[in-house]
């Protein structure tokens, strides 16, 4: 059923989306209706219960968003802050209880007490400013915060436009194998998380007979913590769109689609601007520049799902299904997107192919250590005294990015939770240990991810902050494996109880639910949330343990 559903859902093509038409039909009332529902259905030969089982699941479609008018974030690096008490209490002067609705991370980490109004984020000092936020009708409060770059500096460059039309044009006139192995010598890995190199992700596009493939840019930044794939998207918009279309050469793609968090209003704006400057140069559409090479993009607005940053559950979003994860093989590369060859990567995976192309493959392999190569996007929360994006070259000490870098924290703080909520919990005593790769982390038995920094403060509850994880868990997870829909909930009621019943938790049984959770889910939402977990029991023992028996 799943295969006949993507190609109903692809009859028309990704520019007559089934997804994007039921976002629009949900603008109005906050959730679209059961009629639109069922005239989608009739347009698309599918059954109406696919429309709306669909559209109930995500947080800006489902019937208890409607009537929603503010949105108050829930990420961990807000609730570590404890800033989001007080934005409520503000806002409840302004709007009825039921017209107050949440959102998960608006990617202002760096100052805290978010908010989303109107269809633009807000954070900082602007929530003792709500009155003329009200009054202003909702206008952009667009943010700014530190970056810099220590070593070389890839992601964080700036670059000359004209320069940058004239390089993807010469990359046009190249082999296309040439290309490939060019992005393939530069040993980049996947930025998202999982480290997968991407030059064999296209590769293995790029073996697949089809007359239609995708690239798909991965914009779905859900990490609490994270805002560096924000930051590329709205400071350097054409290197993300010159990744696109250099991956898209080297695998035989004809389309870019990038799939853009409707929690990051300003992205979406920016880059379709972006895409315009790329078609005044005619460097999209038809044969471009008579290179045989043809290309174009479609963006896609997401409508609040985590459980989209899963490639395959995004795959299924954009078809107009429910984002559930796929079980594999096959794979993206090989049947993806409508059943077509699909190569999905993350923002600044994609944002390191300029320099790539520019300096060569040996240039970006001899940046960072030998198996994770060049540059990585450090991002620093509201707790740091120098808040903001930090790119280092992979293997830079996580001590100088803390403590040089970041100069240290404005209050106590006993542990770092970094690479997002399935990552690890660092204790402060491990920093001196690690260093910003790949290997380091997963051999200390973390995670370095999206490398997300959120602090734990020292006075912050590490049981209420792992009850915060199961919970987050539990409400994004897709449902599909029963390990993961059962087992986020039973550790979320297990940890609730505990705190406000004072029930004492098994410890074996606690030990055989992590388990469970980390050999039995279909993918990484339900397997990697024991990770932070473990590591709060093993390095916070005796904070804990008056929870257990």
């Amino acid at each position: 059923m799943p295969k006949n559903l993507s190609e109903l859902s692809g009859r028309k093509g990704i520019v007559d989306s089934l997804f994007e038409k039921m976002g629009q039909a949900a603008v109005e009332e906050g959730t679209p209706s059961k009629e639109e529902l069922g005239k989608l259905a009739d347009e698309f030969l599918i059954g109406k219960a696919n429309t709306y089982g669909a559209a109930t699941f995500y947080d800006f479609m489902k019937p208890e968003n409607k009537g929603k008018k503010v949105y108050v974030c829930n990420g961990s690096a807000c609730l570590c802050a404890e800033t989001q008490d007080g934005v409520k209490k503000e806002l409840k002067k302004h709007f009825k209880e039921e017209e107050i609705g949440h959102m998960t991370c608006l990617g202002r980490c760096h100052e805290n007490a978010a908010f989303h109004l109107g269809g633009y984020n807000y954070s900082g000092k602007a929530i003792k400013e709500i009155r003329s936020v009200i009054a202003e009708n909702h206008k952009s409060s667009r943010d700014s915060y530190a970056v810099e770059a220590h070593g070389i500096a890839v992601l964080t460059a700036e670059y000359d436009k004209k320069e940058l039309f004239h390089l993807l044009r010469n990359a046009l006139r190249r082999d296309s194998i040439e290309i490939l192995d060019e992005i393939k010598g530069s040993g980049l890995r996947g930025r998202g998380g999982a480290g997968f190199p991407i030059g064999f992700k296209l590769e293995s596009c790029r073996s697949v007979e089809s007359d239609t493939k995708f690239i798909i840019c991965n914009a779905d930044e859900g990490d609490p913590g994270a805002y560096s794939d924000r930051y590329l998207l709205e400071e350097r918009p054409l290197a993300v769109l010159f990744g696109m279309m250099v991956a898209g050469y080297a695998a035989g793609a004809n389309w870019g689609v990038l799939y853009i968090r409707a929690e990051y209003p300003d992205s979406v704006e920016i880059i379709e601007s972006a895409i315009e400057e790329l078609r005044h140069q005619n460097l999209l559409g038809e044969d471009i520049q008579g290179s045989g090479f043809t290309f174009d993009f479609k963006i896609i607005k997401a409508q609040g799902a985590y459980i989209c940053g899963e490639e395959t559950a995004l795959i299924n979003s954009i078809e107009g299904q429910r984002p559930e994860v796929r079980a594999r093989p096959p794979y993206p590369t090989q049947e993806g997107l409508f059943g077509k060859p699909t190569a999905v990567n993350n923002v600044e995976t994609l944002a390191g192919l300029l320099y790539i192309i520019q300096h060569g493959g040996r240039a970006y392999k001899a940046i960072g250590t030998e198996r994770s190569s060049g540059t990585k996007l450090v991002c620093l929360d509201g707790r740091f005294n120098r808040p903001g994006i930090v790119e280092v070259e992979m293997g830079t000490p996580l001590s100088e990015v803390v403590y040089k870098w970041g100069d240290g924290f404005k209050e106590p703080v006993k542990a770092l939770h970094i690479g997002g909520p399935l990552g690890g919990i660092v204790p402060l005593s491990k920093i001196d240990d690690l260093t910003v790769d790949f290997e380091s982390f997963t051999q200390a038995g973390f995670l370095l991810g999206h490398a997300s920094v959120v602090s734990i403060p020292k006075t912050f509850s590490l049981m209420e902050y792992i009850n915060h994880l199961f919970d987050f868990a539990s409400y994004e997870s897709c449902g599909k494996c029963f390990p993961c829909r059962l087992g986020t909930k039973r550790g979320h009621e297990l940890t609730e109880g505990s705190l406000k019943n004072g029930m004492k938790i098994d410890r074996e049984l606690f030990d055989d639910l992590l388990h469970t959770l980390a050999s039995g889910s279909l993918c990484a939402h339900g397997g990697g949330i024991p990770l932070p977990v473990r590591n709060a029991m093993e390095y916070f023992n005796d904070e804990l343990k008056a929870y257990f028996n």
